[in-house]
């Protein structure tokens, strides 16, 4: 891959971290899926809009804002060949061809100055090595009063998967989720950081709204926990302990899971994030 600078990520995500979220794409996707509508709206892609969708992953946003613009283009840019791949099968299946995907980084990607009138991201946004440099990147792809997205998460405590895996604390060394300002899942959880490095990179119009979905994590909270502790991190936390603990960990993890099941046996967790919207500057004549 040309132009690439965030190397500890893209060897994340095209090793066994990509595989398994390409793998498990439609349990991702029933996991956030809450937050498409409210993107795309916010987003207001529409017509022949041109779509830049960062940190596409296997492409379902992508993939719904093509048919959202059906006479303009989506294009998806991730790191990961595996869910690239994925999300290029999907398309085709699905018969969608204004949406294309390309393997690459959003920070140094050579994109089209002014390409795109939106930018669009369900939680791709989070992990940049140099964020300024990032939206600074994306800005420059959107022309003049184009519009950015994007769904990022809000304070770690306010989101039930981190709360079913903080239980975990006797048994796994959890530690905290990420700080603010610190690269990972949690980077952008202040609305404060959220605007320095958005005002930083050349947007304006900057609007920052809590939203909230509730996501299916599994059917049956045994079958939760095993997909909760399957995802990367709570890979990294079993691998730390004994099987003593690990089978502990997974029983109370189930059991703190059960009071999160529905009538009909799915486990429904809250996810609290921010709706992030931003501009990029009309050109004078444009602005009048």
């Amino acid at each position: 891959m040309p132009d690439i600078v965030n190397t500890e990520q893209a060897q994340a995500w095209n090793g066994p971290e990509g595989v398994h979220w390409a793998r498990n794409q439609d349990r991702w996707n029933a996991v956030n899926e809450g937050f498409n509508e409210p993107l795309l709206d916010a987003a207001g892609i529409t017509g022949d809009h041109q779509t830049l969708d960062l940190g596409c992953g296997s492409g379902q946003t992508t993939r719904l804002a093509a048919l959202w613009a059906p006479q303009g283009r989506a294009l998806g840019l991730d790191l990961s060949g595996p869910m690239l791949a994925e999300a290029r099968a999907r398309a085709e299946q699905e018969g969608i061809a204004n949406a294309s995907f390309t393997q690459g980084d959003a920070q140094a990607h050579p994109f089209e100055t002014g390409a795109f009138d939106a930018a669009i991201s369900r939680y791709g946004v989070m992990f940049f090595a140099d964020p300024v440099a990032a939206f600074g990147n994306v800005c420059r792809a959107l022309r003049p009063g184009g519009r950015l997205a994007f769904v990022c998460p809000a304070d770690a405590t306010l989101n039930d998967w981190v709360m079913a895996v903080a239980a975990l604390r006797d048994f796994l060394p959890v530690g905290d989720f990420g700080r603010p300002g610190l690269p990972g899942m949690f980077s952008l959880a202040a609305p404060d950081r959220i605007r320095d490095v958005l005002i930083a990179a050349g947007f304006t119009g900057i609007t920052i709204n809590q939203a909230q979905a509730y996501g299916t994590w599994g059917y049956g909270a045994e079958d939760a926990a095993e997909f909760l502790l399957g995802t990367g991190p709570g890979r990294h936390l079993m691998e730390q302990a004994d099987a003593t603990e690990r089978a502990r960990a997974h029983r109370t993890l189930a059991d703190h899971l059960r009071d999160h099941e529905a009538a009909d046996g799915t486990v429904r967790l809250r996810s609290t994030s921010w709706l992030v919207t931003a501009d990029h500057p009309a050109a004078p004549s444009e602005a009048l």
